[in-house]
């Protein structure tokens, strides 16, 4: 990822309703959410959630598929994982033991679907 990709990422999730919205669709993922849903479940209007989620799309994080009169917006989960590389990229100057924490961070809270039907 370039730098001038990563600011337009960051200042896309440095607003609080957008970071409030990308959070929100994040936590629906693989399923993703309605546009009206999104804003109903954030307490914004519809024409203003619109333009926020225009600025996620834009940037890469979330993107939106129509079902009938729906319009379905996911998590872009790859990009999650380039701007997290990116802003980790330099991490503890080639000492990975170091950076252990950060990486216990991101371990998913669930195991594998195969070891347990339960989650979280």
């Amino acid at each position: 990822m370039e730098s001038t990709n990563a600011i337009d990422v960051l200042v896309a999730l440095g607003q609080p309703t957008r970071l409030d919205a990308f959070r929100l669709v994040m936590r629906h993922e693989p399923h993703g959410l309605p546009a009206g849903e999104i804003a109903r479940l954030l307490e914004v209007p519809q024409n203003t959630m619109s333009t926020h989620l225009a600025v996620l799309t834009r940037a890469g994080l979330i993107s939106s598929e129509r079902h009938s009169r729906s319009i379905i917006y996911r998590a872009e989960i790859d990009k999650v994982r380039e701007i997290a590389s990116f802003l980790v990229n330099d991490c503890c100057g080639g000492r990975p033991e170091l950076c252990e924490p950060l990486v216990a961070e991101f371990t998913p809270c669930c195991p594998p679907k195969e070891a347990t039907d339960a989650c979280c």
